[in-house]
């Protein structure tokens, strides 16, 4: 079931990989279930539901791979993954009027998703040899754009390029992942490391609302 995790985290140690590996699904059947809450709040019917699900949860991964020409794409040998996703997109329709209460966690499975997410795209373009600009847009294309994706098809400008830092820390974190290992860092170590400043760095970014400067243009071109 995990054959293409497992070659993604092929550098990984056995603990770090099952750790990593149940953080991944953990964080995709949030990312299906936040998707579910926006096809809600649009007031889209089951199937729309269930799409907006799959693509929040799985889009960045599917983009990454089209990109980097890194085929089989994943979901596709593991069906499983679309079945864990959509089961848990309309999941969330007979649990949304508890959401409210678990909004704190939810934050942390997305915080948590994003650095793991953004991990596992640097580790897919590193497998495949590609440079170092490439891999960095990798980890972010795979941490950012099911978010992206599912803000777009409920007709919203995402949230990742107006809010709270969000893809930002999918750049330090690729960064830095790329700087300890080029340090010579071991590898287990230098992931670990990277997961625990970046899910800091978000939570931190929430806490007190950090946000980079924002553009306003308003002016007419008559």
């Amino acid at each position: 079931m995990f054959d293409s995790l497992a070659h993604v985290f092929q550098p990984l140690a056995i603990k770090q990989f099952d750790l990593l590996l149940v953080i991944y699904l953990v964080a995709i059947t949030a990312e299906a279930m936040s998707g579910a809450l926006a096809a809600g709040r649009r007031n889209m019917d089951f199937f729309g539901v269930a799409v907006i699900a799959f693509v929040t949860a799985l889009g960045g991964g599917t983009i990454r791979d089209v990109v980097l020409g890194n085929y089989p794409i994943g979901w596709t040998q593991h069906p499983e993954y679309v079945y864990l996703v959509i089961l848990s997109g309309l999941a969330t329709t007979l649990l949304a009027r508890y959401m409210h209460h678990m909004k704190r966690i939810f934050l942390m499975l997305d915080a948590l998703g994003l650095v793991a997410f953004s991990l596992i795209g640097c580790n897919v373009a590193l497998q495949l040899d590609y440079p170092v600009v490439v891999v960095i847009m990798a980890g972010m294309l795979t941490g950012i754009s099911g978010g992206v994706l599912r803000d777009v098809l409920c007709n919203q400008v995402p949230v990742v390029f107006c809010r709270e830092l969000y893809a930002s820390v999918s750049l330090v974190v690729c960064v830095l992942f790329l700087a300890l290992r080029s340090a010579g860092f071991d590898n287990d170590f230098n992931t670990v490391l990277c997961f625990i400043l970046g899910f800091g760095f978000r939570m931190l970014a929430l806490r007190f609302s950090w946000k980079l400067p924002t553009f306003s243009y308003q002016q007419r071109w008559d």
